[in-house]
């Protein structure tokens, strides 16, 4: 069985501004054409993100990246097709009884030259700083509105490791269990137990989302350049295994 048989709206779950069109942003994009209604959460505004070199003028403070980085999302979200947007923490993604809050960019050190870890220098109001039952709670007051048929998400490695990414995995899983929601999780190979998704008809929506994300990637021809100078084909494919 297709795991979008059936399936009407779907909630992405993602942890900064640009992981939604580098990680699904072709999935996105096939599933809005298929005539599914396609939800975004954002948890955090990607406030530590680097910046490619020569994008703004000068060096913004971490306000000032946090609106850019807004407008980017937006912009992007709008290309792909993206219906409903919504900030963790923020009503409707946020517990009952509770004022609304900014979760922040726990930022990241590289392990290796594939792999992220924690920040030595987290922030109390980092998403990682907050309990997981705050997290997971948030994102269950809006599935709770959002009624999808599906939330897409993280594996629990949360694609490369980011602590943002696995804290989102997990509240994730919590959320979606205590909803009663059906959960897909993003994968970057295929396997067995996987749906494969080989989009390259989306590309030119894809680099065209992208440009939105002016300072975290350059788009050059079929590649992407981020902001540390890594080169990547622009992602067109995408697996989905459903928990």
């Amino acid at each position: 069985m297709n795991i979008l048989d059936g399936v009407r709206s779907v909630l992405f779950v993602h942890a900064h501004p640009d992981d939604e069109t580098l990680a699904t942003g072709a999935l996105i994009s096939e599933m809005v054409a298929r005539g599914i209604r396609v939800q975004l959460v954002t948890a955090t505004r990607g406030e530590r993100g680097e910046i490619v070199a020569g994008s703004l003028t000068a060096e913004p403070d971490p306000e000032t990246l946090s609106e850019i980085r807004e407008n980017e999302l937006s912009a992007a979200s709008t290309i792909l097709g993206i219906s409903d947007r919504y900030w963790l923490g923020t009503a409707p993604a946020r517990m009952n009884g509770q004022t609304d809050r900014r979760y922040r960019d726990s930022g990241m050190s590289w392990i290796t030259p594939e792999l992220a870890g924690p920040s030595p220098d987290v922030t109390p109001d980092a998403l990682v700083s907050a309990s997981l039952d705050e997290v997971t709670n948030d994102l269950a007051a809006l599935i709770d509105v959002a009624r999808p048929s599906l939330v897409v998400g993280y594996d629990n490695a949360g694609g490369y490791g980011h602590p943002d990414h696995v804290r989102m995995h997990d509240a994730t899983v919590a959320a979606c269990r205590m909803t009663n929601t059906a959960l897909a999780e993003i994968v970057a190979k295929p396997g067995d137990d996987i749906e494969w998704f080989d989009l390259e008809y989306r590309e030119p929506t894809v680099a065209a989302a992208l440009r939105a994300h002016a300072t975290q990637v350059r788009v050059e021809g079929d590649e992407i350049v981020h902001s540390g100078g890594q080169r990547q084909a622009i992602p067109t494919s995408v697996g989905l295994r459903a928990r």
